[in-house]
């Protein structure tokens, strides 16, 4: 299976709590940029796991206009920044057993460093 793992683009400091901190508008442009190279490499998306955090589910939100992507998300609590690594990697392997051939992930740091080194054994994690 194919998983693709991006962080949020660039979110304000300001907010009441860290999980309704928004996007920026740079934050803005970097999501649809990432979502513009995406589309480049002619990745066909079939299943979207999402952090219940405002700026994750804006991510989507930009990422969604400029891609073909389903038509819901999955919102996973396990993808917030201090999610357990553990479960969202079972939950992936749980996805390729069902057979599903590409995920994009939308999450947080320290989380997908963490994912990526869980997933990529040898791998540094991206901080």
């Amino acid at each position: 299976m194919q998983v693709f793992i991006m962080r949020h683009g660039d979110a304000a400091l300001d907010a009441a709590s860290d999980s309704v901190r928004p996007l920026t508008t740079n934050g803005c442009d970097e999501s649809r940029l990432m979502a513009n190279w995406l589309k480049g490499q002619k990745v066909e998306i079939e299943r979207v796991l999402v952090s219940p955090f405002l700026r994750a589910e804006q991510t989507l939100e930009e990422v969604g206009d400029c891609l073909n992507l389903p038509s819901s998300a999955e919102v996973l609590p396990e993808l917030t920044p201090c999610g357990d690594v553990g479960l969202v990697s079972a939950y992936l392997q749980a996805l390729t057993n069902e057979g599903v051939a590409s995920v994009l992930v939308i999450s947080h740091l320290p989380l997908v460093g963490y994912l990526v080194a869980e997933l990529c054994p040898g791998e540094t994690p991206p901080m």
